[in-house]
C-alpha cells in the first residue's frame, strides 16, 4: 500500500523549529504564543528577580549592620564602609570557596550573555555590515574599519547605559536604617533601583571593555598559505563537527527541517569514507567538536554508539567535545520550552554526555586535578566512584539537589588525550557551552577561567608536546562579508577575545579546531591558527555536496606546530539525500 503522501518525506511538523524554514521573527512570535507563562515567571524570579533583589539590598543591609555595630555615623561614612565591607566579604567568599567562585563566574558571564553581549554584538555587526558594503573585498582598510565599528558600538551602548543610570539614580538608596526593614515595599523598590543602577553602571563599563578588547586585538584573517610539509612525521586529524545524529530512521534535524537530509544515511557514508582513509593511511585521531546529537536524547546517543559498534577500528580514534545541541536543547520540537534552574532534565542531559565521553574516551582521556593544578587520573577513574549516583539519577531524576553530581560536570573539563611521546601531539577537549535554560537561547558559549587555567597545567605536564585544542563554539567571528545582518549576529564565545589572548602565548604549540557554524574556515588571529569544520550531514549554504577535512599537522624546523594543506573529502551523495 502506497499512501498519497509519503510520510518518509515529512510534513509541516518537521519544520516546526527550523530557522531554515521560518524567519526568526516568526519563530519568536510562536515562542511568545506557546511559552509557559507561569514557568517563565518562575524563571525570571529565580534567574533575574531574586539576584537583582539581593544585589540591590546588599549595600542597604551592610549599611544597617554597620550602623548597629558602630553606632551613629555619618551617612556618607556608612555608605563608604558598607561598600568596603561588602567587597571584603565577597572577596573572602570567592577565594575560600571554589563552588562559590564557579557560581559567581557563571553568573557574571550569564549577565554578559543577557545584558551586554547580544546588544553589543548586534550594534557592532550592524555597523560593520553598513561599512563593509562600501569597501572592496580584501581591502587593507577593512580591519581598521572593523575595529572602528567595535569602538563606536561600545561608546553608543555606554552612552545609553549612562542615560539609564541618570534616570534611575534618584530612586536609589544605598544607605538604610532599621525602620526601613519594617517597610518591605519601600525596601524592595530601593533594592531594585539599586540593582538597576549597578547594572546600568556595569553595562556602561563592560561595553567599553568589550569594545576595547575587540578594537585592540588582531583582527582574524583567512590563512593565505598553508605551511610546507617539513621533514618528519605528519599527524592526520579527521575533523568532524555538527553531525547531529537523529534518533529516528526518517527523522529531520531541528535546524534544517525538510530542507535538509533525513535520517543518518549521510553519517553512514562519512564512516564508510573514514574506513577507507584509515585503511589507506592510518589516522591519528577523529575529532568531533560538538553537536554529536541533534537534541541530546538517549535515542540519538544510542544511534551514535551503533555507528561506533559497526566501525570498531575507528572507535578507538574518536574524541568528542560537547556541543550546545547535546546539552542546551530543552525540546527539539518547541523552542518555547524552558527548564527551571532546579529542573532535573538539564542535569540528565549532562550525565548522558558524561556517560558518552566515558564510553568513547574514558580510558584515554585524563582529567586535571583542579585542587593541585596538575594532570590527574583518567576520566573513567574520575567517574567510577559516582557510577551509583549517576545511574540512580538517570533512572529516577532524583535527588534534584546533589552536590556530588552538580560539581561533577565542571570538574571533568578540560579533558586531555595525552601524546604518545613527550614531543608528540595531544588533544585538549573543552566544554564551551554556557549555562542556558531556554531552547531559543541554547547556542551561547563561554570558556571558564578554571578551564583556561587547567590548559596551563596540561601544557606544564607535557612541556615539549603539541596540542589540538578542540571546542564547539567559534572563538572569533569570521572575516567574511555577510549578505544579511541575521548572518552576522553570530554565537561565538561570549568571552572569545579574552580566550584568544589567553592562547596567543601558546600559538607555536596549539591549533584550535571548532565547529558550530556548519561551514569550513581556516584562519589566523594574533598568530593563533584556527580551523572550523563544516557539517558533513547538513545542507551546504552553496548547495554543493557535503564534505569534511583531514587536517594535517607537523612540527617545523623552528619547533613550532605547522598546519599543512588539508585533505578534502567529498561525500558522493545526492544533495537531497
Amino acid at each position: 500500500m502506497q499512501p498519497k503522501h509519503d510520510p518518509r518525506l515529512g510534513d509541516v511538523e518537521s519544520d516546526a523549529s527550523s530557522p531554515k524554514q521560518h524567519s526568526l521573527l516568526r519563530l519568536a512570535g510562536s515562542l511568545l504564543v506557546e511559552v509557559s507563562l507561569p514557568k517563565l515567571l518562575a524563571a525570571w524570579l529565580l534567574l533575574i528577580g531574586l539576584p537583582g533583589l539581593l544585589l540591590g539590598a546588599a549595600p542597604i543591609a551592610a549599611s544597617i549592620w554597620l550602623g548597629e555595630v558602630f553606632g551613629k555615623v555619618m551617612a556618607f561614612q556608612a555608605e563608604i564602609w558598607s561598600v568596603v565591607v561588602l567587597a571584603a566579604l565577597v572577596a573572602v567568599a570567592l577565594f575560600s570557596s571554589r563552588r562559590l567562585f564557579r557560581l559567581a563566574e557563571h553568573s557574571f558571564w550569564s549577565l554578559n550573555a543577557l545584558a551586554v553581549q547580544p546588544v553589543y554584538a548586534a550594534c557592532r555587526e550592524a555597523l560593520r555590515q553598513l561599512v563593509e558594503g562600501r569597501v572592496a573585498p580584501g581591502s587593507r582598510s577593512l580591519p581598521v574599519l572593523r575595529s572602528a565599528a567595535a569602538a563606536v558600538a561600545g561608546l553608543a551602548i555606554c552612552g545609553v547605559a549612562l542615560l539609564a543610570l541618570v534616570e534611575v539614580w534618584p530612586a536609589t538608596r544605598f544607605v538604610g536604617d532599621l525602620p526601613l526593614l519594617h517597610a518591605p515595599r519601600g525596601l524592595a523598590l530601593a533594592a531594585f533601583a539599586n540593582s538597576a543602577a549597578l547594572l546600568s553602571a556595569y553595562v556602561a563599563v563592560a561595553s567599553l571593555a568589550w569594545a576595547t578588547a575587540d578594537a585592540t586585538m588582531d583582527q582574524p584573517h583567512d590563512l593565505a598559505n598553508f605551511d610546507a610539509p617539513p621533514d618528519g612525521p605528519v599527524w592526520r586529524i579527521v575533523h568532524l563537527s555538527d553531525i547531529h545524529v537523529v534518533g529516528e530512521r526518517y527523522g529531520f534535524r531541528i535546524e534544517s527541517g525538510r530542507s535538509g537530509p533525513r535520517g543518518n544515511e549521510r553519517l553512514q557514508r562519512v564512516f564508510d569514507a573514514l574506513e577507507a582513509l584509515h585503511a589507506k593511511e592510518p589516522l591519528h585521531a577523529i575529532l568531533i567538536t560538538g553537536d554529536v546529537t541533534d537534541a541530546g536524547l538517549s535515542t540519538e546517543w544510542a544511534e551514535f554508539f551503533d555507528f561506533l559498534a559497526r566501525h570498531p577500528a575507528l572507535a578507538d580514534l574518536v574524541a568528542i567535545a560537547p556541543g550546545n545541541h547535546d546539552l542546551n536543547i530543552v525540546d527539539r520540537g518547541n523552542p518555547a520550552r524552558l527548564d527551571l534552574p532546579m529542573s532535573p532534565v538539564k542535569r540528565l542531559r549532562k550525565l548522558r554526555v558524561l556517560a558518552a565521553l566515558d564510553a568513547v574516551q574514558g580510558e584515554r582521556a585524563r582529567v586535571v586535578d583542579q585542587a593541585v593544578g596538575r594532570l590527574g587520573a583518567s576520566l573513567a577513574s574520575t567517574l567510577a566512584p559516582h557510577d551509583g549516583a549517576i545511574t540512580s539519577f538517570m533512572d529516577a531524576g532524583r535527588p534534584v539537589f546533589s552536590k556530588e553530581l552538580s560539581e561533577l560536570w565542571t570538574r571533568v573539563f578540560p579533558l586531555a588525550l595525552a601524546p604518545e611521546r613527550d614531543d608528540g601531539l595531544g588533544v585538549i577537549l573543552l566544554n564551551s557551552n554556557a549555562e542556558t535554560h531556554f531552547s531559543f537561547t541554547n547556542a551561547l558559549g563561554m570558556i571558564s577561567w578554571e578551564q583556561s587555567r587547567a590548559i596551563d597545567a596540561i601544557m606544564a605536564h607535557y612541556p615539549g608536546a603539541y596540542w589540538v585544542v578542540g571546542l564547539h563554539h567559534h572563538v572569533v567571528e569570521y572575516p567574511r562579508r555577510a549578505k544579511a545582518i541575521s548572518e552576522r549576529i553570530g554565537t561565538a564565545l561570549i568571552n572569545g577575545a579574552w580566550f584568544v589572548r589567553r592562547l596567543q602565548s601558546l600559538a607555536g604549540r596549539v591549533v584550535v579546531m571548532h565547529g558550530h557554524r556548519h561551514i569550513d574556515w581556516v584562519g589566523e588571529c594574533g598568530g593563533l591558527r584556527i580551523a572550523s569544520a563544516p557539517s558533513p550531514v547538513m545542507t551546504r549554504p552553496d548547495g554543493g555536496p557535503p564534505h569534511f577535512y583531514v587536517q594535517r599537522l607537523a612540527v617545523g624546523a623552528d619547533r613550532r606546530l605547522k598546519l599543512l594543506a588539508p585533505e578534502r573529502v567529498e561525500l558522493a551523495v545526492p544533495v537531497s539525500a
